[in-house]
């Protein structure tokens, strides 16, 4: 067993599929826990500078455009619109952008998890890179389909993670010059934790 840890230079974020009419029917989380978490991974992309690729499938029909929480939050992300490749990776517009990249570890969110997530998920451990999904920041229509999901692909060897544990990773310690967007961000995202943004602020003689 080996632990190669997450960092700022060496992880991307892929985010599949996170479409205004597909997160209608994301029923594994309430919309607002749903799109809290996608927020949440959003922001850590922000704050580490994560390099970042959107993908939609048939966004000009009923599966809706790219997600406001996440189009808003990454402008400047590379964004795939494949015409009906279900695997993003059979896209090569797509498989390109995440090559040109340059990283090893792939952080893959999307909506459906058994579908979109996993697929992804799939071809790139295929393709050699290390594929971590992170869980909470996806969503499909039944618990049971999400653990069939999971199960499938930590069989393939992807890691499953959520955006906490992501954040956490990548902060590695309090210490850094990152802390201060990281704390807020856990106040944000994660109420309970606003306790680290007081804690934090208090260590260093803020108010």
């Amino acid at each position: 067993m080996s632990y190669d840890r997450l960092t700022a230079e060496n992880a991307a974020v892929l985010f599949v599929d996170h479409q205004t009419g597909l997160a209608n029917g994301v029923q594994t989380q309430s919309p607002p826990e749903f799109i809290n978490n996608v927020k949440a991974l959003v922001t850590i992309a922000q704050i580490y500078k994560l390099p970042a690729v959107i993908t939609t499938s048939a966004a000009d029909g009923p599966n809706g455009p790219v997600m406001p929480v996440v189009a808003e939050g990454l402008p400047k992300a590379t964004v795939v619109h494949r015409p009906g490749q279900i695997n993003a990776f059979d896209n090569p517009d797509f498989a390109a952008a995440v090559k040109k990249t340059g990283r090893k570890k792939l952080l893959i969110a999307g909506i459906s998890t058994e579908v979109c997530v996993a697929f992804a998920a799939l071809s790139a451990r295929k393709e050699g890179y290390d594929v971590y999904a992170v869980l909470d920041a996806s969503g499909t229509w039944s618990k049971l389909v999400e653990e069939a999901a999971i199960a499938r692909m930590v069989q393939a060897g992807v890691v499953p993670i959520t955006w906490v544990a992501v954040g956490a990773e990548l902060l590695g310690t309090w210490q850094s010059a990152t802390g201060e967007a990281h704390a807020k961000l856990m106040g944000d995202h994660l109420p309970f934790s606003a306790n680290n943004m007081a804690g934090y602020l208090s260590a260093k003689g803020q108010k």
